[in-house]
């Protein structure tokens, strides 16, 4: 495997992480929009991404590979837990 395929490699086991937050966060800032108004959209998103990211790194050590339910459903929780702490948890 060469450098430009590790990238992609890379990039493509992050990206869904990325994306969840990304459109979570776009999401929250939308729904609740007057509770939210004080909180930045790119620290709800890049506290979102970093919790789903840190969760793919783990279902790939527990599981063995990527793209499991369980990390995705596990991406899911970490997102709404991130987005929550940060947006009207402690985090605040």
């Amino acid at each position: 495997m060469g450098p430009l395929d590790a990238v992609w490699h890379l990039t493509n086991l992050f990206l869904p992480a990325l994306m969840l937050g990304a459109i979570a966060a776009g999401l929250a800032k939308l729904l609740w929009r007057r509770q939210l108004a004080g909180v930045r959209w790119r620290r709800l998103a890049g506290a979102s991404a970093a919790a789903a990211a840190v969760v793919v790194v783990l279902g790939l050590v527990v599981f063995g590979r990527d793209g499991r339910m369980a990390t995705y459903a596990g991406m899911v929780l970490a997102t709404a837990g991130a987005l929550w702490w940060w947006g009207f948890g402690p985090g605040r």
